[in-house]
């Protein structure tokens, strides 16, 4: 209990300096994670895989992301304890007590280790890995999911095995051995509630976090939790998927992170937002006719969240979805794919998908060589073109057709401009807002009744018109075939 007074205190055992945030503090078991082999590699895997050829400064890490996120989302969680507080203060209630306070701070460092340990499964080049065609097929193979967990029980955290692998898998299987690795008796917490709040997840949480989840339930919800609308049994549950939102949501610690951050290093405007603003207009959120807990956001912090989506909504349009940078991703997964035709490549990257041993090995470096390798043997490649910027030529950009019509599209350019069909290739980004118009994920917004002051939670389309203006949409561009050999040089397949 004493500790746990002093890490809410602020209290902490060492500071990392952020250039987006300033000084980030640690506990001593974060220190731990961070210091493990495969939290390290981060390190060597680049945030935005290789939009820095685009904007130079863009070269910042899956490790400082991640770092940040876990700050961020510490933010969002106490900035709500503190607007409770304020609240519970000018209506006169009772304090704190030490049973509260310990509920608070198992619960905070919860969601800080569930951020930090989010992204920890990222391999090189971060999403345009897992969507080159070779990496696709060797992560879809039978078995692939059972030999990453060989000799180690998943059902903890799955009830059955994924058809298919993606990052988050991979984080899921990276935080069990990064919290079997970590002291974290000592620092009271559990790892299967870290890793229960994580995606992909459903966990039967300790005994610990229930106790803690009761606890905090019934210091958040006040008369509806004396009244026991709820039954006892699906409150840890419902402070889980809490927690789980502000890890991952559609307003969550992640989103909020990689904007700033990703917005600050490619030196655009486009992707700041007023996170002060937004986070001290956040609430915790209830019904307990559904039942559901989650975020919730005062109205007069609609602005905030407005610039919110905004900024993110630009930020794919202007940064994610540059036609320059999306002709580099198209190269990127052809040069991965080309690698991959050396079946020594293709053992090891096997290797490592499938052995957590040699998992820290899979980083940016590993690919950069490779590409090096190819490309001076082979100035007709891919990996050339890579490593020696060449870009695609631009032809057009389209928005929101689906595949018939770029394909349509596609052979009338091919057409209007005499190219063979063939040299005409297209890459796609798909943005999802549609989640906005449908409650947004979950997120309400919270309302007071001027005199009696009974709250009331609303859908955000109900209350403001501007989010129904989004919706998924998908920019398409158009380029032009490199000239590059078909095929993979007879060198790299004998």
């Amino acid at each position: 209990m004493r500790r746990a007074v002093n890490d809410l205190l602020g209290a902490y055992d060492k500071l990392i300096m952020d250039p987006v945030h300033g000084g980030i503090p640690l506990y001593r078991h974060e220190i731990q994670v961070i210091d493990h082999p495969l939290f390290q590699r981060l390190r060597n895997i680049c945030q935005n895989d290789i939009l820095s050829l685009v904007f130079p400064g863009a070269t910042h890490s899956r490790f400082l992301h991640s770092v940040g996120v876990m700050h961020v989302g510490t933010r969002m969680f106490r900035s709500m304890i503190d607007a409770y507080l304020r609240e519970r203060q000018l209506s006169e209630r009772t304090d704190l007590g030490l049973s509260q306070l310990d509920a608070i701070d198992y619960l905070a460092k919860t969601i800080r280790l569930a951020c930090l340990l989010h992204d920890s499964g990222h391999s090189s080049f971060s999403h345009q890995f897992t969507q080159a065609r070779r990496i696709r097929e060797l992560m879809s193979r039978p078995g692939r999911f059972r030999d990453l967990w060989q000799g180690v029980d998943y059902h903890a955290y799955f009830a059955e095995e994924p058809d298919e692998l993606e990052h988050e898998h991979y984080s899921v299987r990276v935080a069990h051995d990064v919290l079997s690795a970590v002291d974290l008796e000592s620092a009271g917490l559990h790892a299967v509630d870290v890793i229960g709040i994580m995606e992909t997840t459903r966990v039967q949480p300790s005994e610990a976090f229930c106790r803690h989840a009761e606890t905090f339930w019934k210091f958040i919800a006040g008369d509806d939790a004396v009244a026991g609308r709820i039954a006892n049994d699906n409150i840890p549950q419902l402070v889980m998927d809490l927690l789980a939102s502000i890890v991952s949501g559609e307003i969550d610690a992640d989103r909020a992170d990689y904007m700033l951050r990703d917005g600050f290093h490619s030196s655009v405007t486009i992707g700041g937002f007023n996170l002060d603003h937004l986070l001290s207009n956040l609430r915790f959120g209830w019904e307990v006719t559904e039942p559901w807990m989650g975020l919730a956001i005062t109205e007069k912090g609609l602005g905030a969240l407005e610039d919110f989506v905004y900024s993110r909504y630009q930020m794919y349009r202007k940064v994610y979805a540059h036609k320059t940078a999306l002709g580099f991703d198209w190269l990127l997964r052809e040069a991965i794919n080309e690698v991959l035709e050396d079946p020594d490549n293709f053992e090891w990257i096997d290797t490592c998908l499938s052995d957590m041993r040699y998992f820290a090995e899979l980083t940016d470096n590993f690919f950069w060589e490779a590409f090096r390798k190819v490309a001076r043997k082979h100035p007709k490649s891919y990996s050339f073109c890579i490593v020696n910027r060449v870009k695609l030529n631009h032809l057009d950009t389209r928005e929101n057709l689906d595949a018939g019509g770029i394909q349509q599209y596609s052979q009338w350019l091919a057409g209007e401009m005499q190219l063979n069909p063939a040299d005409v290739v297209t890459c796609s980004m798909r943005a999802r807002f549609s989640n906005i118009q449908d409650n947004f994920d979950g997120i309400k917004v919270l309302q007071r009744h001027p005199i009696s002051r009974e709250r009331s939670l609303k859908r955000i389309t109900d209350v403001s018109a501007f989010f129904s203006k989004f919706g998924d949409g998908t920019i398409t561009h158009f380029y032009q075939r490199p000239d590059v050999d078909n095929g993979a040089p007879a060198e790299l397949t004998e």
